[in-house]
């Protein structure tokens, strides 16, 4: 597994949505932020949110596995137990999910736990999960 941290920066509509759905739902600590822009700590990655002035971005999907996938998305890989927490969590919480927890490729090389679900300003997340961590990049 890398090491490195990835940066990634998006568009939002919103700044102080962005901050409450990241902070408050996903339990990210903010870092710098401006008028325009607020980085997060997104499991030791660093997301930078930046203001984007229009609400007409086009979001692709293809089907994968029976679902409709945001082809625009990011997210991350948890363990098992943390991506069980994360799920019950967000149910407690009522949150609209794009894509329910479920299990996806049951039964087949790469089989995993993932859901989905969208930011304030429709940035699709994927979060996901393997029980066999080897399995992230398997072809076969």
């Amino acid at each position: 597994m890398a090491t490195s941290v990835f940066h990634l920066a998006f568009p939002v509509y919103d700044i102080e949505k962005t901050r409450t759905f990241y902070v408050d739902m996903l339990g990210c600590a903010v870092g710098r932020e401006d008028k325009r822009w607020i980085d997060f700590n997104f499991h030791g990655h660093q997301l930078s949110a930046h203001l984007y002035d229009h609400e007409d971005m086009f979001t692709p999907s293809n089907p994968v596995d029976e679902h409709d996938v945001p082809v625009r998305h990011f997210g991350i890989v948890l363990n098992w137990g943390e991506w069980e927490h994360l799920a019950e969590r967000l149910k407690r919480e009522m949150v609209k999910f794009h894509i329910e927890p479920c299990i996806r490729f049951k039964g087949q090389v790469g089989e995993q736990a993932t859901m989905f679900i969208q930011d304030p300003s429709n940035n699709y997340l994927e979060f996901k999960s393997f029980k066999d961590m080897s399995q992230i990049f398997a072809k076969e």
